[in-house]
């Protein structure tokens, strides 16, 4: 089985995949893509390159990417243009801005270009003989909000006042909880702009909240479909697909419309946190559904004497997790990353979000609770078994290092990992959790070891070069982070937080000029990175420079207010000033922040003495 799901790719990038998976001759496809057509390579709403060119420049483009010529060409082009660092991974915030309104004419270039890709794949897996399930591609209608909305090109600044009006109103009564007031406040207002996906949602909302569930479903799709920012398959894209099943219906291809089946996995037939965490991406309860009707629909594809031999049910959603290994460290560890997602744009923008964290973040304070001795000893032999079961399947053991990891075992972590590595010599994240696992243990040779062996396998794995500058650092040796610090801005020369990193390598080396210059190069490429601000302040105070370091001290506060080292260094600094009352606030709230900062209760009682002395 390989899985071929990556990161932001669309079908532009699947086309030259698949062809090389038919070269593989395998048995059977499953084909579910959609997510990321108007954000992929050469979509809509692109960061990666050019935006919608035509479909023969695409592939030309990608062709020519193939060979090391024509990397070479690109990656030159790219300098001759100024852009070394726009095509690296930074999340979705890298698309905010980047909105697209449902009558651009990209939109309608992505629609006939997935089309194309469609076909294409299709024909790849048919001609090589391969079984084909091909799906529609469910998203969360219900519980996520469009990420942006766009006011049509037609509307008139009158009709726009009478909308705005309408909207708020609607809006001010659904806050009241007058859902049929507020659908109808939404609906006028939907007749003069139906097109602001906002609206629909909102719209959609107030009729679930009336029980009136068809009618939301359709609101809700189109709050999906109207959407600015589009990082979910919608109804076009959805209808595509269905219509490339039809057309190549046979015994070698089954269409299997996933985005209505998972539907019934909710009360109100629409998707929504039943099925997924946060816009797409499967709970643990949607990957269970979706694979289970999955199985049902590759059952029919195997061979009659296979299928005369099968259990007589599927195993259950509990059994499977067993066998995988999953466990609530893996949901705890879940949430955690979905909720840090959930922090940033254009996640974090988006009207409900406040409610879905702090859903997440009682969940994992559940899970916490519960997990004891007694539920730690439960996983680790769920682990155990799942291992053992199947000791060649390097995931099971990934994924027993993250427990180890998680319960502070980091011996049997790394033992997991040196387990993964055996298994795959090419796996970079191996060596590269291995040696993160042991800086922590303070075993400086080995992880350097480790460390070096993840950017020989991959030269290009920034995190790694700053682990092992990182590494030089906490052993004392700065002068030796500088290299792999140079690395890793090399590779990533727009990322504030390595600037960072060397300036604090800099500074370690007393070259307090340098290390200011890029603490504020981090500053110019990212103005409210709060560690900068502080960085640069903590080298201000040691150069004796009190109103510079106060200035930076308090451009910390006033991103991160409840950051106690920064009231602490703030207060330092009043101190230093002769401005006592002032310094003496500042300690007594790092004290209400962190009751037991030795550091502050020791300043605050010099304080005290200072101003008695003085009285």
């Amino acid at each position: 089985m390989i899985n071929l799901g990556i990161t932001a790719i669309d079908s532009h990038v699947i086309v030259p995949m698949a062809r090389e998976c038919a070269r593989q001759h395998g048995d059977l496809w499953i084909i579910y893509m959609g997510n990321n057509e108007m954000v992929g390579p050469f979509g809509a709403s692109t960061v990666f390159g050019a935006q919608t060119p035509p479909l023969a420049f695409v592939r030309l483009n990608l062709a020519i990417q193939k060979t090391r010529a024509g990397q070479l060409i690109m990656s030159l082009a790219r300098k001759m243009r100024g852009k070394t660092s726009n095509a690296l991974w930074g999340s979705m915030q890298m698309f905010v801005g980047n909105n697209v309104g449902v009558d651009d004419p990209r939109r309608e270039m992505v629609y006939r270009n997935f089309k194309s890709n469609l076909e294409a794949i299709v024909h790849a897996g048919l001609s090589s003989g391969a079984r084909i399930l091909l799906n529609t591609v469910a998203v969360n209608l219900k519980d996520c909000p469009p990420f942006a909305s766009l006011h049509s090109a037609h509307l008139s600044a009158a009709d726009r006042a009478t909308f705005d009006r309408l909207y708020a109103e609607g809006s001010q009564a659904e806050s009241r909880g007058s859902f049929e007031e507020a659908a109808q406040f939404h609906e006028q207002a939907a007749r003069l702009d139906p097109q602001f996906a906002e609206l629909q949602y909102h719209w959609a909302n107030c009729l679930l909240q009336l029980g009136q569930f068809a009618a939301a479903r359709q609101h809700f799709q189109l709050a999906c479909d109207f959407d600015a920012l589009s990082f979910r398959t919608d109804s076009r894209l959805n209808d595509l697909t269905r219509q490339a099943g039809k057309a190549n219906a046979g015994p070698s291809l089954v269409l299997f419309d996933a985005a209505v089946a998972l539907e019934t996995n909710s009360p109100t037939g629409i998707c929504g946190q039943e099925t997924f965490y946060e816009h797409v991406h499967f709970n643990f309860d949607g990957n269970y559904c979706l694979g289970r009707d999955w199985a049902a629909q590759v059952e029919a594809l195997l061979p009659t004497a296979v299928r005369s031999r099968s259990a007589s049910d599927w195993a259950s959603q509990e059994m499977c997790e067993r066998r995988l290994g999953l466990t609530d460290v893996n949901r705890m560890l879940a949430i955690q990353i979905v909720t840090g997602l959930m922090k940033l744009p254009p996640l974090s923008s988006q009207p409900n979000t406040a409610g879905r964290v702090k859903a997440y973040e009682d969940a994992e304070a559940k899970l916490k609770l519960g997990l004891d001795i007694n539920a730690v000893a439960n996983a680790r032999e769920i682990y155990r078994q799942a291992t053992n079961r199947a000791p060649e399947d390097s995931w099971l053991h990934a994924n027993s290092a993250t427990f180890f990891e998680a319960t502070h075992d980091l011996k049997r972590a790394v033992g997991e990992w040196q387990c993964v590595y055996e298994l795959m010599p090419c796996n970079m994240v191996a060596c590269f959790e291995e040696g993160q696992l042991l800086v922590k243990q303070g075993q400086w040779a080995e992880a350097e070891t480790s460390l070096r062996q993840a950017v020989a396998i991959f030269p290009g794995y920034i995190n790694a070069w700053q682990e092992l500058g990182d590494l030089h650092v906490a052993e004392g040796k700065p002068a030796l982070a500088l290299k792999p610090y140079g690395q890793a801005q090399r590779l990533r020369p727009g990322d504030p937080h390595i600037y960072c990193q060397i300036g604090i390598a800099l500074s370690r080396l007393g070259r307090s000029v340098e290390a200011m210059d890029n603490f504020r190069h981090a500053l110019r490429l990212q103005p409210d990175d709060w560690e900068a601000h502080n960085l640069l302040g903590i080298q201000f105070s040691s150069d004796g420079k009190n109103q510079e370091a106060q200035g930076e001290f308090e451009q910390v506060l006033r991103l991160r207010p409840d950051n106690a080292n920064a009231h602490l260094n703030l207060g330092v600094m009043l101190g230093r000033q002769g401005r006592l009352d002032s310094a003496l606030q500042q300690f007594e709230e790092a004290l209400r922040l962190d009751p037991g900062n030795q550091e502050a209760q020791n300043y605050h009682d010099q304080i005290l003495s200072r101003i008695a002395g003085k009285r």
